[in-house]
């Protein structure tokens, strides 16, 4: 084994490790050496994970095995991601609409009546795209309160994946990045058409 492959045995149980960042690194530390059969297996059981900058990250390192299984979360990361409430309580933005976010960035508050409130952080990257009730309203657990739209990188990202797996039925999600947008760059618009071209390529068989 060289230098890093002789840590490999070590790290494959870190799958189950309960600390997301842990897992994301994880996942994206496995799509750097395609060759590995374990690998690809480990990579099938993180697109399943209950965090979803993880499933990201392996639905990407997958493709990096050939392997389709993460498409349906690579299109996930083309659209609108719902936020929300941990708890049930009265609801304080942090943010305003079209504000950008980050993974980690305090989204909300939620007042429950004790000392501290509950603090609602980002778990993807994005922007603010709608609130879905008003500030000072008191809301359930598991109700939902933000729509966060993806990132410009995120995007990226997920159409160079789909260059490679993606499927005529995914066609018109990708259409609608091929326009000008403020929070999406010529780089994406272009990474667009490529990935457009390339599936309508694979489709006719050329």
């Amino acid at each position: 084994m060289g230098t890093g492959r002789r840590w490999y045995p070590s790290i494959l149980p870190l799958v189950t490790h309960p600390v997301p960042e842990v897992r994301n690194t994880l996942a994206w530390l496995m799509g750097q050496d395609a060759k590995q059969a374990e690998f690809h297996q480990a990579l099938t059981v993180l697109v399943k994970d209950a965090n979803p900058l993880v499933r990201r990250n392996a639905a990407l390192a997958l493709v990096r095995f050939a392997d389709a299984q993460g498409r349906p979360e690579l299109l996930d990361m083309l659209r609108p991601f719902t936020v929300t409430s941990p708890n049930a309580g009265v609801l304080r933005y942090r943010l305003k609409e079209d504000d950008s976010v980050d993974t980690g960035t305090l989204l909300a508050r939620i007042e429950t009546g004790a000392a501290e409130p509950v603090e609602v952080r980002s778990l993807l990257p994005g922007f603010v795209s709608e609130k879905l009730v008003q500030d000072g309203t008191t809301v359930t657990e598991g109700q939902n309160i933000l729509v966060l739209a993806p990132s410009d990188a995120q995007v990226w990202e997920a159409l160079r994946g789909l260059y490679l797996v993606g499927q005529t039925e995914d066609l018109e999600t990708i259409q609608t990045f091929t326009g000008k947008s403020a929070h999406f760059g010529e780089r994406t618009r272009q990474q667009a058409r490529f990935t457009i071209e390339a599936i309508k390529k694979r489709s006719s068989g050329v």
